[in-house]
């Protein structure tokens, strides 16, 4: 079936109230979601009024809008490895498992917010790996013609700059426990915002060839 010729204009109205619809569920228990939607739909929307006026497939706005969702939420795997592999023996790891076994997210997300202040360890949010994902990122901006892909990539590196800034903005000790966990030496809050204008700047790198992508 032939979609009508201002289905890229349709999908740009709908797709905001998708996201907020798909989100729903999230944000009424994690405050975290909150805090990465609105520069995902600022992006979304950007490149998609973008989009529409060169004339892109309808459907690279399906998989931009699914590659911004999807990374936007797969480093979270981050605290489900911390219960069911690093720290199994925890009482809130049980907790976890439990839910997980009866498929209730929502408690599963409840938990996750009231205890993500203790996971201080993990492996994607971390220096490291935000460090690591540049290199990666600009590999996959340059390489590859597939929107989801870039989309995903960008939603990544999103994600954890979001993190850094909102927790050099709330608790920066707090951020420096598991941005620089495992380390014996930790970045001076006076140099927080520097790293932090270092990752904006590749962000907004990335942003930019998201949009030129078509």
């Amino acid at each position: 079936m032939l979609l009508p010729l201002n289905a890229p204009a349709n999908f740009l109205l709908l797709m905001p109230f998708a996201t907020n619809k798909i989100f729903a569920n999230i944000i009424l228990v994690n405050r975290e979601s909150k805090k990465q939607l609105p520069p995902l739909l600022a992006i979304f929307i950007l490149t998609t009024v973008f989009w529409i006026f060169h004339k892109v497939a309808w459907y690279q706005f399906i998989f931009l809008f699914f590659g911004l969702f999807l990374g936007s939420i797969f480093l979270e795997l981050d605290h489900l490895i911390y219960w069911f592999y690093l720290h199994p023996e925890l009482e809130e790891s049980r907790l976890a498992k439990a839910a997980w076994k009866k498929g209730d997210f929502k408690s599963l997300l409840k938990l996750l917010e009231s205890t993500r202040h203790k996971h201080t360890s993990l492996i994607f949010h971390h220096y490291f790996f935000q460090i690591i994902l540049i290199p990666i990122s600009f590999f996959v901006f340059t390489s590859s013609s597939n929107i989801f892909i870039k989309a995903f990539t960008l939603a990544l590196n999103l994600h954890l700059l979001t993190k850094v800034y909102f927790g050099y903005k709330e608790d920066p000790e707090l951020l420096k426990s598991w941005l620089f966990a495992r380390e014996k030496k930790q970045l001076p809050n006076s140099y927080i915002k520097y790293y932090l204008y270092i990752f904006l700047f590749f962000n907004l790198i990335f942003i930019l060839l998201l949009i030129l992508s078509r």
